[in-house]
């Protein structure tokens, strides 16, 4: 297999950068940016980059508390600037036949000077420069300053209205997600892991999840951030995003994920609480090997996505949702690859994956790392391991053996590098697979697929896509004989 050419940063513009995430007053992206909020009267302007796969989110609704602009030239952002709705001085000039429509809200800022004619829910979409004002008719007679038609239904249902979208990502516009994050409560800590806290929050009265990212583990919210906007990411089988903010609480920078909430948590608290029958057992694994197969698989066409490697599945970033399906969680070290461009994003995330869950050619340090299919391999041998701690937690004639982590008894509770390297690579062990499971035609299935995702080779594991197959056809026969009774 050819190498994969990585991103090239040679046409990257040089912007101005004023945000937590630059090192530096200057950052390199694609497009430069800048962006105005006000909270309690105050307001912040902020400066900066974003990468090519975020161009598109420079659109989005100019609101009263924030709202952006975008540029393509070297520094452009450095004098641009950002005219909040209500604000003073901001006028809405006369344009033609749309001259009756007086509400700034309604104001359309249209790339290369053509007018464009939206619906009220789409009002004040901003587009990249340069910035020619047309005005768009909301409703009639013309409704006053600050008010807003009826007809146009509250605001937060026109933001998650799927045609408010940019079309490119899974969650709300990119820069609505700050409006919605000043609108969450948080109401109590539901998780705490070594790169933040996941809250419970509250917003338009629906529970949201609130993953809180501390600073040392910035690059994996600007990661996840990035991939949830530019890739259609929406399957049952992957955790739904909503917004992603950056935000100031007690006077110290948050970096705030905003996802659906899922009460039963992650797949390892709930296996800890929960003993299973083959049934259940079943339709865990089913439903994470339906999010793995979506995330491995380029789709193409207007609506499709870039192949993705998760490079950090585990129990803990698995969540279980009401209908005892499934859901991935954390792209913070997601690895994505275009056929057609033979392009591999890497991101520049310098955490690694969690020990326990490493593959062999990961811990011996031998994994090609030009080659987009050694890391879709390294996330089957993870696969295998989450398989093989579920079905310890599925009866059998009566029993049923207590939550264990994998490789829990042949290295410590926090194992280091070495320990894994030295029982994965050098002893070459695999997790004992207890004989009670042949025993069980369901759970005699899903040992040998797990056995199979443990191959040393990485060639010689499944395929996603492969046991997902097998995992259905198993389901289809357990079905036939409850529809011949």
């Amino acid at each position: 297999m050819r190498p994969l050419r990585r991103a090239a940063r040679g046409a990257e513009l040089l912007c101005a950068c004023d945000v937590p995430h630059c090192t530096a007053s200057t950052c390199a992206g694609k497009v430069c940016f800048v962006s105005k909020s006000r909270e309690q009267g105050h307001v912040t302007r902020s400066r900066g980059c974003f990468s090519r796969h975020l161009l598109e989110n420079c659109r989005g609704p100019v609101m009263e508390h924030f709202g952006t602009r975008c540029c393509n030239a070297s520094m452009c952002n450095a004098r641009l600037d950002v005219y909040l709705q209500g604000a003073a001085g901001l006028r809405v000039p006369a344009c033609g036949p749309w001259a009756s429509c007086a509400h700034p809200a309604c104001v359309l800022w249209a790339s290369r000077g053509h007018p464009v004619c939206i619906s009220c829910a789409s009002c004040a979409i901003l587009h990249t420069s340069p910035v020619h004002p047309v005005c768009v008719p909301c409703a009639s007679p013309v409704h006053p300053v600050g008010s807003r038609p009826a007809s146009c239904g509250p605001v937060w249902q026109d933001l998650l209205n799927d045609d408010c979208t940019t079309g490119s990502g899974s969650g709300l516009p990119f820069l609505v997600q700050r409006t919605v994050a000043r609108q969450i409560a948080l109401v109590e800590c539901v998780g705490k892991g070594r790169y933040g806290e996941v809250w419970r929050g509250v917003w338009h009265g629906e529970s949201v999840a609130v993953k809180i990212f501390s600073s040392r583990d910035e690059q994996s919210w600007f990661r996840e951030t990035e991939i949830y906007n530019t890739v259609l990411l929406r399957h049952d089988n992957i955790l739904g995003f909503i917004a992603s903010d950056m935000t100031s609480r007690n006077s110290s920078t948050q970096l705030w994920l905003i996802t659906h909430y899922h009460e039963h948590g992650s797949l390892y608290d709930y296996l800890q609480r929960t003993a299973l029958d083959s049934a259940a057992c079943l339709a865990l694994a089913s439903s994470i090997i339906c999010g793995l197969v979506h995330l491995h698989v380029e789709i193409f066409g207007t609506q499709g996505k870039p192949a993705i490697a998760h490079r950090d599945l585990k129990s803990r970033n698995i969540l279980v949702k009401s209908n005892q399906q499934c859901c991935i969680a954390d792209l913070g070290l997601a690895v994505m690859h275009s056929q057609g461009s033979d392009y591999l994003d890497m991101g520049h995330n310098p955490r690694v994956g969690t020990k326990r869950y490493m593959a062999p050619e990961v811990l011996s340090e031998q994994i090609r790392t030009d080659c987009f299919e050694s890391y879709k391999k390294t996330d089957i041998w993870a696969y295998g391991l989450v398989l093989w701690e579920i079905a310890r937690r599925t009866a059998v004639n009566g029993i049923v053996e207590e939550y264990r982590p994998p490789f829990f008894d042949a290295v410590p509770s926090d194992p280091s590098f070495e320990d894994m390297r030295k029982v994965v690579c050098v002893d070459q062990q695999t997790p004992v697979v207890p004989n009670r499971l042949y025993s069980n035609a369901v759970l005699a299935v899903l040992a040998r697929v797990m056995k199979e995702c443990w191959y040393q080779s990485p060639s010689a594991r499944l395929t996603a896509l492969r046991i997902k197959k097998t995992l259905k056809k198993l389901g289809q026969a357990l079905e036939k004989p409850k529809q011949d009774e």
